[in-house]
């Protein structure tokens, strides 16, 4: 071996280990993908109630003030368990009359209290809306939120 470095050694080495982590970064690319198409989602329970409920959170940017799965603001309560919490995570028309219950009761005008808008949501999309925490419900989340009250 050589004692000095030349251009065209360093090109090689330059090169070649480029070459090596782009494959690397590729391959481990397409094992996430795969591993959260057929292992990390569970496509067989996302029916359209759960999807109307998804674009109902994101329309309405309720990521702004809750965290769901740790992600999110935290001004206002974690949701991705609110239906464990509120013990209707195994029936989905108690978590309906719960959530719209919950949402419809948000006091208005008290001083010093964070305040929950009020979207005027009809009862397909308070029904939507519980489907989707429902869902989220049952997402396995590695021991998140640390403690049943989010």
């Amino acid at each position: 071996m050589r004692d000095v470095l030349t251009t065209s050694m360093a090109r090689n080495i330059f090169y070649g280990g480029s070459l090596f982590f782009i494959l690397i970064f590729v391959g481990l690319s397409v094992h996430s993908h795969r591993y959260i198409v057929t292992t990390s989602t569970d496509a067989a329970t996302l029916t359209e109630g759960v999807e109307h409920g998804k674009n109902l959170w994101e329309i309405h940017g309720c990521v702004n003030c809750h965290t769901i799965l740790g992600e999110g603001a935290y001004f206002a309560p974690e949701l991705g368990n609110v239906m464990t919490r509120w013990g209707v995570e195994d029936d989905p028309e108690a978590a309906f009359e719960t959530l719209k219950g919950w949402m419809d009761a948000m006091p208005t005008g008290i001083e010093g209290r964070r305040q929950m808008p009020n979207f005027g949501l009809n009862d397909e999309e308070y029904r939507a809306l519980s489907d989707f925490l429902l869902w989220t419900n049952t997402i396995r989340n590695q021991d998140w939120p640390p403690n049943d009250a989010g």
